[in-house]
């Protein structure tokens, strides 16, 4: 369908050969734009990537050196349980007792974590059930 110039004043008539050739140049500067898209947003993700991870670090960081002043102030408050004891007992009798407290209280917190690892807790039960029941499903229509 032609339209006339008076149909879109200010535009000129637009040949077969003309349109073709800007087809073929819109399809060029795509294909040039296209991969150079990809690589900046490449880059992009790499830089965002880089900023979690150097956050992560300052995290990692900040939590290991709190872990180490807790574990210090623990220390010293077994001491003073020790000291405390040791007024109303031998001080040798006091350490011993204190130590084996704390020995089969991080014997039980070590035996539950260790339940942690055991491989059905890292089963994905949802999504078996869910593929049996699909699996069961597609069986019924089938037959």
């Amino acid at each position: 369908m032609n339209r006339e110039d008076s149909d879109f004043p200010g535009t000129r008539p637009v040949s077969a050969t003309e349109h073709d050739a800007s087809v073929v140049g819109l399809l060029r500067q795509l294909s040039r734009e296209v991969p150079a898209l990809f690589t900046k947003e490449l880059a992009l993700a790499k830089a965002e990537l880089q900023a979690s991870l150097t956050t992560l670090k300052a995290g990692i960081a900040a939590v290991a050196g709190g872990a180490i002043v807790l574990l210090a102030g623990f220390i010293i408050l077994l001491m003073s349980a020790v000291y405390g004891l040791s007024l109303v007992m031998a001080p040798w009798l006091a350490a011993l007792i204190v130590g084996v407290v704390v020995m089969i209280i991080g014997f039980a917190m070590l035996q539950s974590g260790k339940k942690q690892f055991e491989p059905s807790h890292f089963k994905p039960d949802r999504t078996l059930d869910a593929l049996n029941k699909d699996q069961e499903a597609l069986r019924r229509k089938v037959s």
